[in-house]
């Protein structure tokens, strides 16, 4: 999620559904999955295909799986009855019992109590049923939820406390109800099913009108979440996502949705999912100790909050998560006006010279070089917090929207100081690429392709084209990184040497002439052709070569790429290929230079996008000849060192057995 790119993508055939969300197993890394009520499936992220993933027929229906960090995963059938994933492996078909006759589970949860795993599962059966099953003891505790008609459960969620389930009822009356259950100790006397009383805990009201609960998590022992709506008479309800303080039952902060929801809220390690409008927008919060005055603080207005000191609600100022510099100047407004005496009293005692974000971004909105640059070393200075980089992302989203607005205005130096002093990432300043391309800022292009993790595909192709359309005069003048070029463009050697390199990795021309029935390519040649590209194009592809990519994102937009810079970038990857099979260790030197990896993935992706229009140009006829001869060469070669792999493996282990006092001499015969 920190990238925002998609990393692996399975489906399951025709016909069949997945009825349980897929698990991670956190001990083994693989993923667990159930189609049609029954059929298990375990694979792992490098598993391609998920019908030849494994598979198990089970006995009965999976209501639900449940992976939890150290106690594994716990599988809960409809019927009731608890099993762990290594106990159904070993006997996929063994009988399930069935415990809850015709009562449906609506609603379960697994957590960790000490080093022991407890499973939670709510039923119906014109009553609603609490289960507590502890699945390392053999006994299962039921409850009757005490009933009443105007509050009847729609949700559940729980957190357990000192051996005591706190478990959490959103009822139709738009009120969250708690109910406490202690763990009992496991007898073997049957017990009578007792009846569990709920207690009212919040009446969910915003700014004076009822707030109508979708879906309710618990963020800590103090602090739950809501999604819920208002109607209106004939528009579409308001939704909104809710904090509030249980413990002194109050409104911590809310905010409207307007894109929609899909009613279904996650939250996992001080992080919120839910679905606004058509993305899945992930919201950061920190945990603050609940204390009377600031929950009485946050009471006065109900409709304005300091939301900055609790959750950052910044992804969701609008559908593309990205925050304007208008959106944080009004966000930054209302925590001014809103204000409360708590935050005044620790802002005047604690940190006297400190700006908030939305402060700071007022101040630099219409600043001078010289005071921006001033402002942004302060702000450099300060020691890591997590709210660091957020605020460092703002600020640079800020100054490219300014840039957006004043095409004179343009801190080039200042923006690259930033990038390369700060790990920041595209998702916190989105804009910075695309103002970066329209300013032909090469070398911001560079640090950013080189340090940026979720850069999008589209944005890379675009960078791509970029440089390879810029003629080689153009780029003389410009200030580039050459590291990652430098050592071995236009760098001559004699030919003795080059010649020793090649025979080291199996490509001398008797060789290549004996395997190929052609001589080797002139490329691999000491005289042959040297780098298509100048050093400052090689140091910007290498750049783009370093972006992380996705594959199938990236191959629709190289089928894009014009012929005649296609056919440039192939030559340049078989260049850099040539240059890596002369090493024996097959690495490039120079800072932050291709690997062979990044080489090849590159070339098998051009080639795949572009291979059409490649066999149909004369100009490329010869380009594709030398780069087939070179790889056969290669795979022949390393195809013979794969005929002694054997008796190399041979000879270590008897080096292994001899005796280290002893002295022999032995002949290895090689077949």
């Amino acid at each position: 999620i920190s990238d925002q790119k998609p990393l692996g993508c399975w489906s399951v055939k025709h016909g069949q559904i997945l009825t349980c969300p897929v698990v991670c197993n956190f001990e083994t890394h693989e993923y667990i999955a159930v189609h049609d009520d029954k059929v298990l499936r375990i694979w792992k992220n490098e598993d391609l295909n998920l019908d030849k993933a494994f598979k198990a027929t089970l006995s009965a229906e999976v209501y639900r799986i449940h992976s939890l960090p150290q106690g594994g995963p716990l599988v809960l059938f409809r019927g009731g009855a608890v099993r762990t994933l290594d106990a159904l492996l070993e006997a996929p078909q063994q009988e399930i019992e069935n415990l809850i006759s015709a009562e449906a589970i609506k609603w379960s949860g697994a957590f960790m109590e000490g080093q022991q795993p407890v499973l939670i599962f709510t039923t119906e059966k014109v009553k609603f049923f609490v289960y507590v099953q502890k699945p390392q003891l053999s006994r299962l505790h039921k409850y009757k939820l005490e009933q009443q008609k105007s509050a009847k459960p729609r949700c559940f969620t729980a957190h357990i406390t000192n051996q005591t389930v706190t478990l959490l009822c959103l009822c139709s009356n738009d009120s969250v109800y708690q109910v406490l259950i202690p763990l009992q100790k496991d007898t073997e006397e049957e017990e009578e099913e007792e009846i569990l009383s709920k207690s009212l805990l919040l009446n969910l009201s915003l700014s004076g009108a009822v707030l109508k609960g979708s879906s309710l998590v618990v963020m800590d022992k103090d602090h739950i979440a809501v999604l819920g709506g208002q109607p209106e008479p004939g528009r579409r309800p308001k939704e909104y996502l809710t904090i509030w303080n249980t413990k002194f039952q109050t409104l911590q902060t809310s905010k409207e949705l307007p894109l929609g929801t899909s009613g279904q809220l996650w939250c996992y390690e001080e992080k919120f999912f839910l679905i606004h409008g058509k993305v899945l927008t992930v919201i950061m919060y920190k945990r603050e100790t609940s204390s009377l005055a600031a929950a009485v603080g946050k009471l006065k207005d109900s409709q304005t909050f300091d939301v900055s000191s609790f959750v950052n609600w910044n992804t969701l100022e609008d559908e593309e998560l990205v925050v304007s510099f208008q959106s944080q100047e009004s966000v930054a407004l209302k925590a001014e006006s809103s204000m409360n005496l708590r935050s005044k009293r620790s802002t005047v005692a604690g940190q006297p010279g400190t700006l908030s974000v939305g402060q700071l971004l007022l101040k630099l909105k219409d600043a001078s070089n010289y005071v921006l640059e001033n402002e942004l070393k302060k702000l450099m200075a300060k020691a890591p917090t997590p709210d660091l980089q957020a605020t460092i992302g703002c600020v640079v989203t800020a100054l490219t929207d300014r840039c957006k607005r004043n095409p004179k205005y343009y801190p080039q130096s200042i923006l690259q100081e930033i990038v390369e002093t700060r790990n920041l990432s595209y998702s916190l300043c989105p804009d910075l690429m695309v103002v970066a391309l329209e300013k032909k800022d090469l070398h911001l292009l560079q640090i950013c392709l080189e340090r940026f993790p979720d850069i999008p595909e589209e944005m890379t192709y675009a960078c791509l084209k970029a440089f390879l359309s810029l003629s080689e005069d153009h780029l003389k003048n410009v200030d580039i990184n050459l590291d990652s070029a430098i050592c071995y463009i236009d760098v001559e050697f004699n030919d003795m040497e080059v010649k020793t390199e090649i025979l080291e990795n199996g490509f001398s021309e008797e060789v290549d002439q004996d395997m190929c029935d052609t001589k080797i390519p002139k490329e691999s040649q000491s005289d042959g052709e040297s780098c298509p590209v100048g050093l400052q194009k090689a140091a910007l592809l290498n750049a783009v070569l370093h972006s992380p990519y996705t594959e199938t994102f990236l191959l629709p937009h190289l089928k894009n790429l014009p012929a005649e810079q296609a056919i440039l970038f192939l030559r340049y990857l078989y260049y850099l290929y040539v240059k890596c099979s002369e090493k024996v260790n097959t690495t490039l030197p120079g800072i932050r230079s291709p690997t062979i990896n990044q080489i090849m993935d590159w070339m098998c992706l051009l080639l795949d996008a572009q291979f059409t229009v490649m066999v149909m140009l004369p100009e490329a006829k010869d380009l594709l000849s030398n780069l087939h001869k070179f790889v056969r060469a290669q795979v022949r070669f390393y195809s013979e060192l794969n005929k002694i792999e054997g008796s190399l493996r041979e000879l270590q282990r008897l080096n292994h057995l001899r005796e280290s006092q002893t002295y022999s001499i032995e002949v290895l015969e090689i077949i």
